[in-house]
């Protein structure tokens, strides 16, 4: 399995929103926001909330795409993978769907748990890290972004 860095992890826990793809039945892609993609114990999951076609897309073509990006930082990763629908109630879905509810509230249903097991993790990165001479640093470019997106920062 391959191994979700910290980085990995960290940029999962500060972008919040993820897209996951999956394949219709007729082969056209079906493309699903997620707001549930979380990392426990080295290990990628999403909750279906609200998302029936993403489920019955991978009950019948487990291969997967996710893709998440921090705005602000301007990179994210790209997994590719196979997932696998968990069953309600063992371990792996408890410990995800009770982090969801304690995230989001108890009335937040979860009517399954993916795992999902990465073949490929690979980086994503804007023209903003990729074309500008010189170099700027990551600060330089979140708060580039801050300020394009009018986010006041409390606290500082």
């Amino acid at each position: 399995m391959i191994e979700i860095s910290a980085d990995v992890q960290a940029i999962i826990e500060q972008a919040m929103l993820s897209f996951v793809a999956t394949v219709n039945e007729d082969g056209t892609p079906s493309l699903s926001p997620k707001a549930s993609l979380t990392v426990r114990n080295g290990v990628l999951y999403f909750a279906d909330i609200a998302s029936p076609r993403t489920i019955q897309n991978l009950t019948r073509n487990p291969a997967v795409e996710i893709n998440v990006v921090d705005i602000f930082q301007r990179r994210g990763y790209r997994f590719k993978g196979q997932a696998l629908v968990l069953p309600p109630r063992g371990d792996e879905y408890l410990t995800v769907a009770n982090w969801v509810r304690s995230t989001n509230g108890p009335e937040y249903p979860v009517d399954h748990v993916v795992r999902i097991e990465p073949t490929s993790i690979t980086p994503i990165l804007s023209p903003a890290h990729v074309f500008a001479k010189p170099a700027r640093s990551q600060e330089e470019i979140r708060n580039t972004y801050y300020r394009k997106y009018g986010v006041q920062l409390t606290g500082e």
